[in-house]
């Protein structure tokens, strides 16, 4: 298993180690830790095309220490001016996959634009250099992408221009093989040099616009030419002394602080890690935070999102009483993308930066936009057509958003700087993390190795399977299975429980950083 990291000033953790030396050249090269971070997002944007792309969306939590303070940016689209009820009138849903699935903006290169303009010291064409030339030269498949591929090599097939890329030869690309983005690089150039006005105002937008209607897409260019993403108030809350930091809604990530809420008020102390109290209390707190989550999430620019009552700790308090130590709460889970890229950077200054993109589904919509060589996500596709649902489909809306970087803050400065991929499982994989270096004292590569779980139906599933890494002791599955958890097996190092990456900056201010065994990343510090 990979080890721990230590450096003494600045730190790169990502789940693809091309992507984390990306940012480790930009901090070489005098660049601070939001360069970096754009650095390392514009790379995965290229060498992990199955979780992440250009055509994505991202968020991003950054704390900067002259400031003093955290400063959150939504980087998430909003649906095209047609995508109304009527145009999907007939249907019980948005397709999952294809153009008509395409209904909200790209936001993540608004994002990039705006986190350097913002915070950074290099232009933004010096931090996409590292991307551009992967793009263009190419970069070995990994052995996660060779994975996913031979998954989806069906859905691949089924559109020329992804399989001409993602298929190259009409065959999976073993893990290893040459990968080449050339259209991409050349769309990477041009927003080097013209930044986010090059993808959204320019001729990138109108490309993918006029290729989207010709296949009779919602978005146009009107809906690229109008975006913009915002700079937000984090929402907070406290566990065992410590700040806990999010991303407000859309994000679901009050439902991380809810959980940390609701499982603060459990000796751990008095329970083993790793047993089946252990398990069963953080499984039965989140879905208590989910139930919640899942009535009220949505853009609240739409409707108000109670975040202040549900994160309120005598409410959080009550909810744990509803725990039974004998029964599993019943609870239909939502269907979630799983797909999605978490890293973390420290600087030598103490800036921190905690950022999550995603193309929702693995290799979003499936659809690459004519000769612009940008993979669409297909985010929009979780609105609902119920029209009396909160999350309901509407113009110009963004919908419920899984992705949730985190931060904790310990007497006001960055502690623990954390995240990971896998929709459903982000507020999951972040509770575990966060209780196993808290109330367990274990350093945060431990914490990630340690076996995880992951319940709903991130995978698509019509139940709310439980799956537990089969490392977990089996007495202790029997007896989750006996107080009703349906339980299903999954690999030893699964990446269906996510892929997490970590940094914690410890008493003497070293940067302690870990990548995920689960998958193709790395942790560098010096």
């Amino acid at each position: 298993m990979s080890k721990a990291t230590i450096g003494a000033s600045v730190m790169v953790a990502s789940p693809h180690a091309l992507a984390s030396a990306a940012g480790a050249r930009i901090l070489e090269r005098g660049g601070n830790a939001f360069d970096a971070a754009v650095a390392v997002s514009a790379c995965l944007a290229v060498v992990y095309p199955h979780m992440t792309g250009v055509g994505g969306d991202s968020f991003w939590l950054m704390y900067h220490a002259g400031d003093r303070a955290v400063r959150a940016y939504n980087g998430s689209g909003r649906s095209g001016y047609g995508a109304t009820l009527d145009a999907f009138a007939g249907e019980a849903a948005i397709p999952e996959r294809g153009v008509r699935s395409v209904v909200t903006v790209p936001g993540m290169v608004d994002s990039w634009d705006a986190v350097v303009r913002e915070y950074g010291r290099m232009r933004l064409g010096d931090v996409l250099e590292p991307a551009i030339a992967y793009a263009d030269k190419g970069f070995p498949v990994s052995p996660d992408q060779h994975k996913d591929t031979r998954l989806r090599r069906e859905m691949l097939a089924s559109e020329r221009l992804a399989a001409r890329i993602f298929l190259p030869s009409g065959a999976v690309p073993a893990a290893g093989a040459r990968l080449l983005q050339r259209e991409l690089a050349h769309t990477l150039r041009r927003i080097a040099a013209g930044g986010r006005e090059a993808f959204y105002k320019g001729d990138i937008a109108g490309r993918i616009a006029s290729f989207l209607k010709g296949r009779g897409g919602l978005l146009g260019a009107d809906d690229f030419a109008d975006h913009s993403g915002n700079w937000v108030a984090p929402v907070t809350g406290a566990y065992r002394g410590l700040e806990l930091v999010q991303l407000p809604p859309n994000s679901q990530g009050f439902a991380g602080i809810m959980a940390a809420h609701i499982v603060e008020n459990c000796d751990f102390g008095a329970i083993g890690h790793g047993s089946f109290e252990y398990y069963h209390t953080l499984i039965e707190a989140l879905k208590l935070a989910f139930r919640d989550r899942n009535a009220m999430l949505t853009d609240p620019d739409f409707a108000a999102v109670p975040v202040s009552d549900l994160l309120d700790k005598s409410y959080c308090r009550r909810l744990f009483s509803q725990i039974r130590m004998d029964r599993a709460l019943s609870l239909t889970p939502e269907r979630l993308g799983s797909d999605t890229a978490y890293a973390a950077v420290v600087d030598r200054e103490g800036n921190a930066v905690s950022f999550i993109q995603s193309l929702y589904f693995e290799f979003g919509s499936g659809v690459v936009a004519g000769d612009t060589g940008v993979l669409l996500h297909n985010r929009g596709s979780f609105f609902s057509l119920d029209p009396v649902h909160v999350n309901r489909l509407e113009p110009r809306k963004r919908t419920f958003h899984t992705l949730m970087p985190a931060m904790v803050l310990r007497e006001g400065k960055p502690y623990l700087i954390y995240g990971t991929q896998g929709g459903e499982g982000q507020p999951q994989t972040q509770t575990a993390l966060l209780t196993r270096i808290v109330d367990y004292g274990m350093d945060p590569q431990t914490a990630i190795n340690e076996p995880r779980w992951v319940w709903g139906r991130t995978w698509g599933d019509a139940s709310e399977g439980l799956r537990l890494e089969s490392r977990i002791d089996a007495a202790v599955a029997d007896r989750l299975r006996q107080a009703g958890h349906q339980v299903q097996a999954a690999g030893s190092y699964d990446g269906v429980v996510g892929h997490a990456q970590a940094i914690l900056i410890d008493g003497q201010g070293y940067r302690i950083g870990a990548a995920d065994p689960r998958s193709d990343g790395s942790a560098i510090g010096w």
